[in-house]
């Protein structure tokens, strides 16, 4: 089983070296531990499908990042192969077969050298086909060269083994591909404190929504569903109150705080997002001590109102990062 022991250790950094250069993974590091935590649903496709699973994916330069993001939640298994390339095609065939009753445990990403060569350059590629596993952005093992059938099949178990607990969609794809066709699904049992919540939220009552919510992870801190309503809830008793004329205010006054923390809300409400997240962060730019640390809690709050891997509050971390050091 030579053919699929780890590489070199210099050329497997190298690769993330390479890696790191081409693609931006400070968003990826941002968003990495929501993504471990999150419940996914099959990856969707950056690129073609070629009229099979989502899950295969056909990379150009263009949609490389997209694809690599997606290491986030399962591995990304890059087939640097080329048209020319006889063992390249069977290589092809083999991964794509396996990828295809993989329920998007990982993603098989296929990259045309001779149509996107910087793909290529980023690996440091040397002969085709290669073959690179990534996962949380980075690149994890490698191989070069076609393998038998019994040999990937041992090196994908070996991959999905080293990373289901890191990564939160290997399991929900293993799940998908062992589902029985027409098995009932049993429905999940709901919390009733969430949906105590969920109604006093339902109803306008976001003081008795945010009280539920509060209890919750008071005994549990780790409930996200928990922390996700009361920073809705927390928002939306504030938000009521807000008057959008405020940020007509704010604009003519940036040293009053309150006024930026009240657009920036109406701003939010009025799904204006990315112009409340550049307002908070010019703030914090502007103040120091206490005015900069509540500023800066505040625009975290907002965060919290967005998914984690939204690319507004990623590029907004940035910035906010950015600002404060």
């Amino acid at each position: 089983m030579e053919h699929v022991t780890r590489p070199d250790p210099r050329k497997t950094a190298a690769l993330s070296a390479a890696l790191s250069g081409a693609v931006d993974l400070g968003a990826l590091k941002a968003r990495a531990d929501a993504a471990r935590q999150a419940a996914v649903a099959p990856p969707a496709s950056p690129g073609a499908d070629n009229g099979t699973a989502p899950w295969i994916v056909d990379v150009t330069e263009a949609s490389f990042q997209a694809v690599v993001e997606q290491s986030l939640q399962v591995p990304v298994v890059v087939l640097l192969g080329a048209s020319y390339s006889p063992e390249s095609q069977q290589l092809a065939a083999s991964l794509t077969r396996f990828a295809s009753a993989s329920g998007g445990a990982w993603i098989l990403a296929r990259v045309d050298l001779e149509a996107a060569p910087r793909i290529g350059q980023a690996f440091g590629v040397q002969s085709v086909p290669t073959v690179v596993a990534v996962a949380a952005g980075q690149p994890i093992d490698a191989f070069a060269g076609p393998l038998a059938d019994a040999e990937l099949s041992a090196w994908i178990a070996r991959l999905l083994d080293a990373l289901r607990d890191r990564l939160p969609g290997i399991r929900a794809g293993e799940a998908r591909a062992g589902e029985v066709p027409g098995a009932v699904e049993e429905e999940p049992i709901e919390d009733p404190r969430i949906v105590a919540a969920e109604e006093a939220f339902e109803r306008g009552d976001y003081v008795a929504a945010q009280g539920y919510y509060s209890e919750i992870l008071a005994s549990e801190p780790g409930n996200e569903l928990a922390k996700e309503g009361l920073a809705q809830a927390r928002f939306a008793e504030r938000a009521e109150g807000v008057d959008p004329a405020v940020i007509a205010k704010a604009d003519a006054a940036p040293e009053d705080v309150e006024a930026q923390l009240a657009a920036a809300d109406a701003q939010v409400a009025l799904q204006q997002v990315e112009e409340a997240f550049r307002r908070l962060v010019d703030t914090v730019r502007r103040v120091y001590g206490d005015d900069r640390d509540k500023v800066r809690q505040h625009l975290v709050g907002l965060f919290e109102l967005f998914p984690a891997d939204d690319p507004r509050v990623a590029a907004a971390r940035r910035n906010l990062a950015s600002a404060l050091y």
